[in-house]
């Protein structure tokens, strides 16, 4: 492959896998700077006191204003979310990484727990979503 866009997106073509390239961290940036400012108590304290009402402070797409209100990670993380900076998201929901992660699966906290225990998904099966190989 020669032309970096062609390389970077073959990434798409991994199941269940979104790789963050500079294009979804632009698209994302302000989505991410807002889950960032989730660090600071004060700000915390505001988003969970009128969560909409945040959101409108910040220079997002109508679709990251929904994903996020819905907590679809899976979404997020589409729109240029990083999911380093949506943990401060889930974190002041009071979930631990693990809890979030599983609803981003289907799976159960116990069942994507012990998946990861065993040494995380299989690399046998759909290995590719155009050839379905």
């Amino acid at each position: 492959m020669s032309d970096i866009h062609e390389y970077l997106g073959a990434f798409d073509d991994i199941p269940g896998t979104r790789v963050y390239t500079a294009a979804r961290a632009r698209q994302g940036y302000h989505l991410n700077q807002f889950a960032m400012s989730l660090m600071k108590a004060e700000n915390r304290t505001r988003w969970l006191a009128d969560e909409r009402a945040y959101l409108n402070e910040w220079p997002m797409t109508q679709d990251q204003r929904e994903a996020v209100l819905a907590r679809d990670y899976n979404r997020l993380l589409d729109l240029g979310g990083n999911i380093y900076f949506l943990s401060k998201v889930f974190s002041t929901d009071g979930l631990s990484f693990l809890q979030a992660v599983s609803t981003m699966t289907g799976m159960s906290v116990e069942e994507y727990k012990a998946m990861m225990d065993a040494g995380g998904r299989s690399p046998e099966g759909v290995r590719s979503i155009k050839g379905n190989y």
